[in-house]
């Protein structure tokens, strides 16, 4: 099959599974089963917007012709830097049209909304937080208490309001646009890295990194990543991996939906293989995080069931869960662009009949098979080109959670920390066009979607 072929049908398949999404689900809404989505595949409602995204258009079309040569040709420092700048400019652009970006922090179920109860006492509050729960907002009781402590903290720092929230969860989570982007280069060199920088900078998921919180989740996570695979020298190698313990062992504290991606560390980790005390750093910063919550009275899977108690009862529990099997992909499919399914169209091709030896690709699928989890690596290392070993931990974790049906529709924000890993994947793309099509599927997803985040 020939390049051209092959992204054809990718294309098809990316065009058919969306379009399958909202037909089906049009009809399930129509015939009342799913009352509570008014788009579904996605929670928003339709709308349309012209001149109010212009700004956006503009920038997208000075965008993405220069922003590959900069990152081509500048020094990888500077090129981290221009994707992002282009990555909060962009971000900032799409949102302008829906009342700016901190609009969906005055949201009376939001984060902010139980600070009161917080107030001087956040170790109290903490304690009581679980037999507390079902009093607390919408997205308070469905997440375990830590994103509610990073705006108590902000707020206690002089910069309260919904704007420094806003303004915080977007700088943070365009910043992983350059987490991702190091580790890439540690894992599959910097020419690979270059060609990811710009993809990511204009990612459609962009659309949702200025109105939710995940993008904040999206952020911790992805530098977590990044600081497993920086440093050079023996005590800063250590120092870089307790600091991503820390921020990884946070991750189940700010969301219980990123327990999966953990897998990204791990396949990083045993892709790139840090010394034995830079992973005993990792693994005690990350009980740190642990102990210091048991220790303030939060015990976590204590919050679990406190938590699945109250999504059982709401009414997002009654959504098809088959429906939704599919329908969350499609999401997945619109946060990444078609660029993406191009890009991982290929990945596959090289999977199944890369430019490796028989005997090669046979003891790489020997090792796929009966290997342990190093072996596995190893051998995705050899027949994924580009670093898309992040990207296949990205899509398993995503499917255990899509597989696990608690993620039952409003996975647009929940697949953010997720669908940016993925994207890395549309680098790949042998596709003149393909950064176009990126920002175009931005811009409608923004024009035509009315999201509550």
């Amino acid at each position: 099959m020939t390049a051209d072929a092959e992204g054809r049908g990718a294309l098809r398949a990316w065009v058919g599974l969306v379009a399958g999404a909202f037909a089906v689900g049009a009809v399930l809404h129509g015939a009342g089963v799913l009352a509570i989505d008014h788009l579904p595949p996605l929670h928003g409602h339709f709308r349309f917007l012209t001149f109010a995204l212009l700004p956006a258009a503009a920038f997208a079309a000075v965008a993405v012709p220069v922003l590959p040569r900069l990152t081509a040709r500048a020094g990888f420092g500077v090129a981290c830097l221009a994707a992002y700048g282009c990555a909060l400019a962009w971000t900032v652009l799409l949102a302008a049209p829906s009342d700016g970006p901190a609009a969906p922090f005055t949201h009376p179920q939001e984060y902010l909304a139980v600070l009161p109860q917080v107030g001087h006492d956040p170790l109290g509050w903490l304690a009581t937080f679980t037999e507390r729960l079902p009093s607390y907002p919408t997205h308070v009781r469905g997440h375990p208490p830590l994103p509610v402590l990073v705006v108590w903290a902000l707020a206690g720092a002089g910069l309260t309001g919904p704007l420094p929230a806003a303004l915080l969860v977007i700088a943070v989570g365009c910043s992983a646009t350059v987490a991702i982007g190091l580790t890439v280069r540690r894992v599959a060199g910097e020419a690979a890295a270059r060609r990811a920088l710009p993809f990511l900078a204009l990612a459609p998921a962009s659309v949702w990194i200025a109105t939710s919180m995940d993008a904040f989740f999206a952020g911790a996570g992805a530098w977590g990543v990044a600081l497993l695979v920086t440093g050079r020298r023996p005590v800063t190698r250590v120092v870089s991996c307790g600091g991503a313990g820390v921020l990884l062992g946070a991750l189940p504290y700010l969301s219980y939906g990123l327990v999966p991606y953990l897998l990204i560390p791990v396949v990083v980790a045993v892709a790139v293989r840090p010394p034995l005390p830079a992973v005993c750093a990792a693994l005690g910063g990350a009980a740190a995080v642990t102990a210091a919550f048991a220790a303030g009275g939060f015990w976590w899977p204590a919050g679990v069931a406190a938590t699945h108690a109250q999504w059982t009862a709401d009414p997002g529990a009654a959504r098809p869960y088959l429906y939704f099997l599919v329908a969350n992909l499609a999401v997945l499919a619109l946060l990444t662009g078609p660029a993406t399914a191009v890009g991982l169209a290929r990945s596959w091709r090289r999977l199944v009949t890369g430019p490796v030896t028989a005997a090669g690709t046979a003891r790489a699928w020997r090792r796929l098979v009966t290997g342990p989890v190093a072996a596995l690596v190893r051998a995705w290392h050899r027949l994924l080109p580009g670093g898309t070993v992040v990207v296949a931990a990205a899509l398993v974790a995503v499917l255990a959670l899509d597989v696990s049906g608690v993620t039952r529709g409003e996975v647009e924000r929940i697949w953010v920390p997720y669908a940016l890993w993925v994207t890395v994947a549309a680098a790949l793309a042998p596709w003149r066009h393909a950064l176009t099509a990126q920002a175009v599927t931005g811009l409608l997803l923004q024009g035509l979607v009315l999201s509550p985040w």
